[in-house]
């Protein structure tokens, strides 16, 4: 990262000097790298059945869906009682430049998504650029930017997460936008409709993917309380009302019954209902039971190790700037607010929690944010060449994570734990089940007479099988198992070590860093 631009042609340092120079450099890297791998993730447990709501709720938005005796609950997929709760307002802007990427570059379905997934937190991650510089310079914003993406929890899930990466985007995207409207209406003699309309559409799509959306909304009109400018009430209630309106537009469950289901959705969201296994400190306890340590714990375990170094020290220089009136405390104290709140309700109402933090990437963008008043502190009193290495040593944890777990990052423990070969066995690493692909295209190349018998979610594999013969294990006798049968196993939750067939030899492992993801036995 650079800090200084001295003795350099005047082209150049002119470059260095534009504000989105050092954004663009960034999201270069990002879209080279991801361009380069993106066939390499394999999907996710949640990935196949929600693509097919994708393809199904298109159907709302048809003739047929108003006829007499259609059935709507067609048009969620084949899970509509889970996926009726989500809306839907990603998935269909995100579908048409799926297909397009597909059939222009003859991708399959789950590379051409895991390309648009990415593509979006790029789109996130210039949203975030934009908010860090309220208070940073261009290359301390970049710097703060580049720390979020390359943390290896986010990179991961930037590819095989069409849930929660797309909801932070859209959260952080409305969130910064309703900052900009609330610092414009407060400018003398202007009317932002143009910006009201973007900030009022973006909080729309966000309420329109996760209920909670319309937090971000709050969070502006907290901003807007604290700004004063009563004046200015008109516009932030059209904003309201265009946002709820964008909301119904793109959420077709609602039509219906609007307020109920809502109140229904967001019932169901709060509690969310789970029973799921979970491996957390060497014990497996059930998702509704997780002790209360867990969400900490987790965020301290599965970010790079300065994270939280430099967040608490971000926190202090920020209220010692705001403390001297170097700073409008108003903005940050939102931000960090709202984390704060957040943490404070997880911790205290303690919901159904599994799959580490992925259900709350969109409180995590402050803690960045405070990180950034840190990196700005450096840019300020240090000498460049001093800044240019601290800001290098803080990016490189990360970095480290995303090649050593490639294309696993998402399972990352920092060194804190002693990485993911300490953590396996004592907590979940790759959850959702992605080393599937490289299990069965191993199976596929290296026993292709074989048959594969799989221990769960079968339908990730049967999507990468090709003309491998493949059996669901969960719907079979022990009788049914040949000798020169292969099995496959995934230890999350330690099931393969749970399993009858535990003894088995092993064939063949996916894993890193000591720890094993997927476990290929044979039957002898």
């Amino acid at each position: 990262m650079i800090c200084s631009h001295n003795n350099r042609p005047i082209l150049v340092s002119r470059l260095l000097k534009h504000s989105l120079t050092p954004i663009i450099l960034l999201l270069a890297i990002n879209l080279s790298a991801g361009l380069l791998t993106f066939r390499q993730y394999g999907m996710s447990w949640d990935e196949p059945l929600f693509y097919n709501y994708a393809d199904s709720i298109r159907m709302a938005y048809t003739p047929q869906a108003f006829a007499p005796g259609f059935d709507f609950y067609q048009v969620f997929g084949k899970s509509p009682e889970d996926h009726k709760i989500y809306g839907p307002a990603y998935l269909l802007l995100a579908r048409p430049v799926e297909q397009a990427l597909s059939s222009v570059f003859q991708l399959d379905m789950a590379s051409a998504w895991h390309l648009v997934n990415f593509f979006t937190f790029q789109i996130g991650l210039y949203a975030f650029f934009l908010l860090a510089r309220r208070w940073f310079a261009p290359w301390p914003a970049a710097a703060t930017t580049a720390f979020l993406a390359w943390q290896p929890v986010f990179w991961g899930h930037a590819f095989i997460n069409p849930k929660d990466a797309p909801f932070m985007v859209l959260f952080l995207s409305a969130l910064m936008l309703g900052l900009r409207l609330v610092d414009r209406l407060r400018q003398a003699g202007k009317k932002p409709w143009l910006s009201l309309l973007f900030a009022a559409i973006i909080l729309g799509l966000a309420s329109a993917v996760r209920v909670i959306g319309p937090l971000a909304g709050v969070l502006v009109f907290v901003y807007f309380l604290l700004s004063k400018n009563w004046r200015a009430f008109p516009y932030i209630l059209a904003y309201s009302l265009m946002a709820v309106f964008i909301m119904f537009v793109f959420w077709p469950y609602l039509w219906a019954d609007p307020v109920n289901r809502l109140m229904e959705v967001f019932k169901h969201m709060s509690n969310n209902p789970t029973e799921l296994a979970v491996l957390f400190d060497g014990q497996i306890f059930h998702a509704n039971e997780m002790p209360r340590r867990f969400l900490p714990q987790v965020f301290a375990m599965t970010l790079t190790e300065p994270t939280w170094i430099l967040f608490f020290l971000g926190i202090f220089i920020a209220i010692s700037s705001a403390w001297t009136r170097k700073l409008d405390w108003r903005a940050p104290g939102v931000l960090l607010g709202f984390f704060v709140s957040m943490l404070a309700y997880l911790l205290y109402n303690k919901p159904s929690v599994y799959d580490g933090f992925r259900h709350f990437l969109f409180i995590m963008p402050p803690v960045f944010i405070m990180i950034g008043f840190s990196f700005q502190w450096l840019w300020q009193k240090l000498k460049p060449a001093v800044c240019s290495i601290i800001f290098i040593a803080a990016l490189l944890p990360g970095l480290f994570g995303i090649v050593n777990l490639h294309p696993y990052e998402y399972a990352y423990y920092n060194l804190f734990v002693g990485g993911v070969g300490n953590a396996y066995r004592v907590f979940e690493t790759e959850y959702w089940l992605t080393c599937y692909k490289e299990a069965v295209e191993w199976t596929r190349s290296n026993a292709p007479g074989s048959i594969l018998h799989i221990q769960r979610e079968f339908p990730l594999a049967q999507y990468y099988a090709g003309e491998l013969s493949i059996k669901d294990l969960g719907k079979e006798k022990e009788s049914d198992i040949h000798p020169g049968d292969l099995l496959l196993f995934h230890t999350r939750g330690d099931l393969d070590i749970r399993s009858i067939y535990r003894k088995l030899p092993v064939e063949h492992v996916i894993g890193r860093e000591n720890a094993e993801f997927c476990i290929i036995k044979r039957k002898n």
